[in-house]
């Protein structure tokens, strides 16, 4: 049997995982996330965008007609009445809250900005994140590189970015997570244009930057003190506490290489190989899932083993 990863991070590859019933294909495959029942739900370009799967890689549901095309950025956050999806459209270039039968809460589109958005300039909102107060994160990787804060209603708190190098500034936020682990509250954003992670406080002050060990960060999954990131450049990360790496799991050095990818031939994808990671999620008993970002979608399941 496969298997990726190495010392104290080692995995099985459950492969053919994900059964898909006759009539339901993946397109690119975004976003996946794990829920309190340990159902694994993939966010996806094709028909049915949210597919819902249980621990074993049966088929349970389906919805969400409205995201397809458009499916990218897909969260879920634990509130105090319930379970919340947070899902991003390129397409539509909104922001969408939904419960987990896909009953919208609240909408999020264009920041009336009008020095940063306009005809020509658009707002493409790439990933979300929820602060411990309910304030929502919103990064605009697609369009024009920044980062906004909003309440929990959806009202406009602050913005900061702009595309560029230094300090605060971005070039492709894809990805944002709020960072628990530390004695404050950090956030995360993958700041993939720049090949780094930069780190800021929740009120969008730079902080840091995180450079080694990655390729190009797509979105971030926290695991007790752990943190788990897809490199989209074909393998996915996990750093410690400390952010120092643990280990890469399915590297393929010539995956990015090779003729038209991430849409490369159907035959030349290998079980214990990534080619272009874009989502990640880790269930109660340290599996991990990986959505990859190629046009047939590609859903893995990594079961950990114990020494």
């Amino acid at each position: 049997m496969a298997e990726m990863g190495s010392g104290t991070h080692v995995y099985e590859v459950a492969e053919g995982w994900a059964k898909l019933p006759e009539g339901v294909e993946f397109g690119y495959t975004h976003g996946i996330v794990v829920d309190a029942d340990e159902n694994v739900l993939v966010f996806h370009t094709g028909n049915n965008p949210v597919i819902v799967f249980d621990k074993d890689g049966n088929f349970l549901r389906s919805w969400g007609e409205q995201f397809v095309g458009g499916a990218h950025g897909f969260y879920l956050h634990q509130e105090s009445d319930g379970q919340y999806l947070y899902l991003t459209d390129t397409s539509r270039r909104i922001v969408v809250k939904t419960t987990l039968d896909g009953k919208e809460i609240l909408t999020i589109g264009t920041p009336d900005l009008p020095d940063i958005y306009d005809e020509d300039r658009k707002f493409v909102p790439t990933d979300v994140a929820v602060g411990p107060n309910g304030d929502i994160y919103v990064v605009d990787g697609y369009g024009q590189s920044w980062i906004h804060q909003y309440d929990s209603e959806g009202q406009l708190i602050r913005s900061w970015g702009g595309k560029g190098s230094e300090p605060g500034q971005v070039n492709c936020p894809h990805g944002i997570s709020v960072d628990l682990r530390g004695e404050e509250p950090e956030l995360y954003v993958a700041d993939r244009g720049n090949n780094r992670i930069q780190v800021f406080t929740l009120d969008g002050e730079h902080k840091r930057f995180i450079t080694d060990d990655m390729k190009m960060p797509c979105s971030f999954y926290y695991y007790g003190d752990e943190i788990y990131f897809p490199d989209l450049q074909s393998r996915v990360t996990i750093f410690d506490k400390n952010d120092r790496l643990i280990t890469h799991l399915g590297d393929d050095e010539n995956a990015s290489k090779r003729e038209g990818w991430p849409n490369i031939d159907l035959n030349l994808f290998e079980a214990d190989k990534f080619s272009s990671p874009h989502g990640v999620c880790v269930d109660a008993e340290g599996n991990v899932y990986v959505a990859e970002w190629t046009v047939h979608g590609r859903v893995t399941k990594l079961v950990r083993k114990r020494g």
